[in-house]
């Protein structure tokens, strides 16, 4: 057998029909989407414009919002055109396009957080030399390395997943992901499970222990400073302990659910667990940075003000 053969669509059979209700649940996707877009775009437009911002920490939270905006580009239009459609079938090209655009978003946020975990290591365990190792230099090559990396594990991965010949077109899911797909080869897969375990390794769970252990000498200084010390410790640092607690959540959903049988779990489950890291992650990360970091809140609200202020003058 060829191993381009196989269906050249594919169908997200978790959609069903909801009658009228499919354009109050395309009418929501739409405000979401249009919240997350506009909620991250501000974030970026209020970091590049102010130069005080022009620092290591904003520059990666300016990343994450920059991710934000991709992955939810690869899900949303696709997913809302699902949502009006009666027919749920995707094309191979695109679908594979799709895996790539959501697994390298994911793979993309853990790093951003590993090099921020990474940055209040530097900026709380050596402050004296803060400035020496985090230079312009150093962020450059961070932010290369966060963008480059996935991108070679991940086209890896997928890469065998596309050469597989399948024996069958149903994805028991909403959008394209891969282990689904793997499953329907008409030939042995060990191959890409090896991959797969050691993309999952490199990607997901190192980037998690390195945050980890950056986390753990943080608490081990701060046991040792003082209590003002300790304050603003936490001010910097709970913004990215949010983020990284409500990300692993979501994406542990979703890599846990990629290993069980979709007909083995109701689907309703299915739909809310893989979408969480897709939905929960983007619109969490403008309100708690911009919100909780002082220097990003006073920025947005000057910003604000600043076209009332040149009315009146």
């Amino acid at each position: 057998m060829d191993n381009n053969s196989g269906p050249f669509y594919f169908d997200l059979t978790l959609f069903t029909d909801q009658g009228a209700l499919r354009y109050l649940f395309f009418t929501l996707c739409l405000l979401l989407y249009a919240a997350i877009v506009s909620g991250n775009i501000v974030i970026i437009v209020t970091i590049c414009l102010e130069r005080s911002l022009h620092q290591p920490m904003y520059i990666f939270i300016s990343c994450l919002s920059v991710n934000s905006l991709y992955g939810s580009a690869g899900f949303f239009p696709r997913f809302m055109v699902d949502l009006l459609s009666d027919t749920h079938l995707i094309s191979r090209p695109a679908c594979f396009t799709q895996m790539y655009v959501i697994y390298t978003y994911a793979s993309y946020e853990l790093t951003i957080l590993s090099v921020m975990a990474y940055d209040r290591y530097v900026a709380i365990c050596q402050p004296l030399h803060y400035q020496n190792k985090m230079t312009s230099r150093v962020v450059c090559g961070l932010v290369a390395f966060v963008w480059c990396y996935p991108v070679c594990t991940i086209f890896f991965c997928l890469y065998l997943s596309i050469r597989l010949p399948l024996c069958g077109n149903q994805l028991p899911r909403v959008f394209c992901t891969n282990w689904p797909v793997v499953q329907l080869s008409c030939v042995e897969t060990t191959l890409n499970n090896v991959a797969g375990f050691f993309v999952t390794i490199t990607t997901v769970f190192l980037p998690l222990i390195f945050v980890l252990y950056s986390y753990l000498c943080i608490l081990l200084v701060c046991r040792r400073s003082s209590a003002e010390f300790r304050g603003k410790a936490l001010q910097t640092c709970l913004p990215h302990i949010v983020t990284f607690v409500n990300y692993s959540i979501t994406l542990f959903c979703e890599v846990s659910l990629s290993r069980y049988k979709a007909d083995e779990i109701n689907p309703f489950v299915v739909v809310v667990l893989s979408l969480e890291f897709l939905i929960i992650p983007p619109i969490m990360n403008p309100l708690v940075y911009g919100l909780n970091l002082p220097q990003i809140r006073g920025m947005i609200l000057w910003l604000l003000k600043r076209p009332k202020m040149t009315s009146y003058s």
